[in-house]
């Protein structure tokens, strides 16, 4: 790979894998294609010094052949999604047109720019959710890329689609193509309206801990930076057609994630000095616990029970395995929520 067109760049996992592209493969050139939706951040992308930033849809299948012919693209990584479950159940449509309509757009015009006679060497990587693979029982063995879909929410489905879609393009057209299925992401950049910095924040500021049912979903929790680390030994080593399961080995009920996300906030105002004065409104700067907030609500439609992650094939194919323990993780990626105001600030002012 020496050229990328990476979609959803601006994005939190999208924006973390270009960061990470640029620290490890600095000579090579990467093309975000971005539609800089309410998750969408140009600040994101400050400090990658070999990225250009592109506005523009991922439908629009004329953008991206240019895009792919005049970069000379040898690579698609396919970030751009809508990912929010919450959102997919009140506003199905966009899951379709960006999830669906977009993916089978970003086909086309690989397809007609790579499969044009020449063969140019290329690459198709579609990053894809565990949530495909339905709820998991408490005794259930973890996903397996064997396991059958069985997508429960409207976002699970759109993204069930687009996997569909992206086989069905390597199996009827040639076109070079792998697959990742990864596990609840947790990290520097990402939007606050998923579990981790939404709570981190609302605990900040003083506002309820809204939990769902009663607390016990479990979810494996996946570092970022080990997401990007699995996406690069895809795009390295994975075989075309084939799909990989990237976890993170941290198996959690939400009410442990929630415990821990209090506990760090907590300890924060013991140890950095001045958060008194930034967040007067903290349970925390007056002398209380932030597992005060937590607030129980009406559990969410369609909610999955658990899920959990087989990364074999990943460990024996691609050498991948998570080097983030969640604890540690966890404080590292709260502890950038503080460092990092100006960040996420403007972003809650939308």
């Amino acid at each position: 790979m020496a050229n990328l067109l990476v979609t959803g760049g601006a994005g939190f996992i999208g924006g973390n894998f270009v960061h990470y592209w640029n620290a490890n493969h600095p000579d090579d050139t990467v093309i975000v294609l971005d539609a800089l939706t309410y998750a969408g951040n140009r600040s994101t992308l400050d400090g990658a010094p070999s990225c250009e930033l592109v506005e523009g849809d991922i439908r629009d299948t004329a953008l991206v052949e240019k895009l792919l012919h005049e970069r000379k693209c040898d690579t698609i990584v396919h970030f751009a999604a809508e990912s929010h479950v919450d959102r997919s159940i009140t506003g199905p449509d966009e899951f379709i047109d960006t999830n669906i309509l977009g993916t089978n757009s970003l086909l086309k015009a690989a397809r007609a720019v790579w499969l044009d006679g020449a063969g140019k060497d290329h690459r198709f990587h579609h990053i894809s959710t565990d949530e495909v693979f339905g709820s998991l029982g408490p005794n259930d063995p973890a996903f397996s890329e064997m396991t059958p879909y069985a997508p429960n929410s409207p976002y699970s489905a759109s993204k069930a689609a687009s996997d569909h879609l992206v086989r069905a393009y390597h199996h009827t057209f040639g076109l070079n193509v792998t697959t990742s299925n990864c596990s609840n992401n947790y990290g520097p950049y990402q939007y606050p309206e998923k579990l981790i910095p939404l709570f981190f924040l609302n605990a900040l500021s003083g506002r309820p801990l809204p939990i769902y049912g009663d607390g016990m979903n479990v979810r494996d929790w996946l570092h970022v930076e080990d997401h990007c680390r699995g996406i690069e030994a895809c795009l390295k080593d994975g075989q075309p057609g084939e799909t990989y399961n990237i976890g993170g080995g941290a198996e959690l009920p939400n009410m442990a994630v929630i415990d821990a996300i209090c506990r760090e906030v907590d300890l924060a105002f013991e140890e950095v000095e001045g958060l008194d004065a930034r967040y007067p409104d903290a349970p925390a700067a007056k002398g209380g616990k932030s597992d005060s907030l937590k607030a129980f609500v009406t559990d969410r439609a369609g909610h999955d029970r658990r899920y959990a992650i087989d990364e074999t094939k990943a460990r024996a194919e691609l050498g991948y395995s998570a080097r983030h323990g969640f604890d540690a993780g966890l404080r590292q990626t709260l502890r950038w929520y503080l460092d990092h105001e100006d960040w996420w600030r403007p972003l809650l002012a939308r």
